[in-house]
């Protein structure tokens, strides 16, 4: 199982590791870092796969004289219920184009720690103590959606959880709308869905 980058293969251990990074780095920047700590609207330190690392900036917006980065719109929608210690997610990922997509990642954030044992679906490993990522495998332009179903148990019954999904990875490709594909949902512990 991996992800590629330019027809190599990005496991998605080494996406987790570059998800925590950018994290990490994001949060030293909000804790006063100086101007120069990449950001989420600056550059960005990318692993690709043969462990060089290569600088690209957050956009995907290739350095001047490389090749032109394919664009693309990935695309997030689905629900969050909660009961209990229950959370039940369901993702529903597409590509909007026009380029295709090799492999994408997407993040989950909970505002609760997540309990130590897990049954992960084939595809998603712990990002941290209360994070997990998925592969949604390849994403074809305009083609059909990938559908994600994660059920998941937290560390005690919180009256209300809240759920940021973004997207950690998504072959390379240049997503200039990232409205569709990052979002935050307030579930309350009623058991009803809650959309986003």
């Amino acid at each position: 199982m991996g992800l590629t980058r330019r027809g190599l293969l990005m496991p998605l251990s080494v996406a987790a590791a570059t998800a925590a990074a950018m994290t990490v780095l994001g949060a030293a920047a909000s804790a006063g870092a100086s101007s120069e700590t990449p950001t989420a609207g600056g550059p960005a330190a990318v692993v690709p796969a043969d462990g060089a690392a290569a600088v690209m900036p957050a956009d995907g917006a290739p350095a001047p004289g490389a090749a032109p980065v394919p664009r693309a719109d990935l695309s997030h929608h689905g629900y969050v219920s909660l009961w209990g210690d229950r959370v039940a997610i369901r993702i529903r990922s597409e590509n909007l184009g026009p380029s295709d997509v090799t492999a994408s990642t997407v993040r989950l954030r909970f505002s609760a720690p997540l309990a130590v044992s897990q049954e992960l679906p084939y595809g998603c490993l712990r990002g941290g103590k209360a994070t997990v990522l998925c592969e949604t495998g390849g994403l074809r332009s305009g083609g059909g959606a990938r559908q994600t179903a994660l059920d998941l148990t937290l560390a005690g019954g919180p009256d209300e959880v809240v759920v940021r999904l973004d997207t950690v990875w998504n072959g390379g490709a240049r997503d200039a709308d990232r409205k569709n594909d990052a979002h935050e949902v307030l579930a309350p512990a009623t058991g009803d869905a809650y959309a986003f």
